[in-house]
Formats: structure tokens, sequence, C-alpha cells
């Protein structure tokens, strides 16, 4: 029997997951990431992406702390949104935790809105999708940012730097969403 989805409720139980440690990590550190620019963060995700590929390539952690791929596909989601906050505002002042949770819920709602239009165009193939492939994805996408970034921002017919952050944080909710999932089969 085929299982039934509901793609924007199981979106949302994701966000409202990466949300809750972004506020957590607001308490924190307040918003001491606003002095960094848009570039560093795209290398910040980069590392992040290739810790995971490493995890799903060789299986061991051999950091102090081991934390597996959840959490690095969280701070993924979570990198991306202070990136589009950083394109959006530029490197500054430190801001207020209300200000920088409107921006989040502004940011990830375009990104969510961006994944419901694609979602239906693709008849959700996501799901048929393999999550070391989103991995490579989101490599790629990164590797194209920092193209991008390279060139002053100037594209000639491709998206920009906020359309690839956006298309991250979506693969890496898809990501969550099916491992989640094949942890529930378990």
């Amino acid at each position: 029997m085929e299982q039934s989805h509901n793609t924007s409720q199981e979106f949302s139980i994701e966000i409202k997951r990466c949300r809750d440690l972004f506020e957590a990590k607001l308490l924190d550190y307040g918003t001491s990431w606003r002095i960094m620019r848009p570039s560093s963060l795209t290398d910040q995700i980069f590392i992040k992406a290739k810790r995971i590929r490493s995890l799903e390539l060789f299986g061991e952690e051999k950091a102090a702390v081991p934390e597996g791929i959840l959490p690095e596909f969280i701070g993924i989601v979570n990198y991306c949104v202070i990136a589009l906050i950083q394109l959006e505002k530029g490197p500054g002042d430190v801001i207020p935790v209300s200000l920088a949770l409107e921006l989040y819920d502004k940011w990830i709602a375009r990104a969510t809105a961006l994944m419901m239009n694609k979602n239906h165009d693709y008849d959700e193939a996501w799901r048929d999708m393999r999550v070391t492939s989103f991995t490579d994805i989101i490599l790629q996408k990164l590797l194209r940012t920092k193209e991008i970034e390279n060139n002053s921002g100037r594209t000639l017919v491709s998206e920009g730097i906020d359309a690839n952050y956006m298309d991250i944080i979506n693969y890496a909710i898809f990501a969550l969403i099916k491992l989640n999932e094949s942890s529930a089969d378990r």
C-alpha cells in the first residue's frame, strides 16, 4: 500500500525543528553572525555539506562531539537563512533577536513558497531521490554560488545567489524529511 504524504505538513515540522535551534542559538550567541559576509557563509555551508558527504561515504566520525548528518542538514538550512539575511541587509552590527526571528520567518516563507510551486511542477520527484543526491546537489549549488560570488554577483542567464540559497534550504529540508522517514521505518 502506497504511503500518503503531506509535503506541506512535513516541511513545516522540519522548519520548526530548524527554527527552534536557530532561536536557541540566538539566545546563546545573539546575532554575532551579522559580521559575516555572504561569501563566508557560503564557505560555512560548504563545510557542512562536505562533512555530510564524508559521513555518507565513510560512515565514521572522529569529531570530539559526534553530531551526525541530521544536525548538519539543520545547520545548512539555518546558515542559508542567515546568508539570505546578510544578502538583504549586508554585514553589520548585531540586531535584536526579535528582528532576526522576523527575518528568519520571512526568508523561510519565501523558500517554502518556492518549494510548493516547484514541488507541484515536478510532481514530488524528490520523494524518489536518495539523500546522497540531495547532498551532491547542495554541493553543486554551493560551487555555483561561489562562482557567482567570484564574479561579483553577476550572471548572464542564471538565477542569482539568493535563488541558490533558497534551493539549498529546500533540498536540505527534503533530506531531513527523508532521513526522519527512514528512521521511523526502523
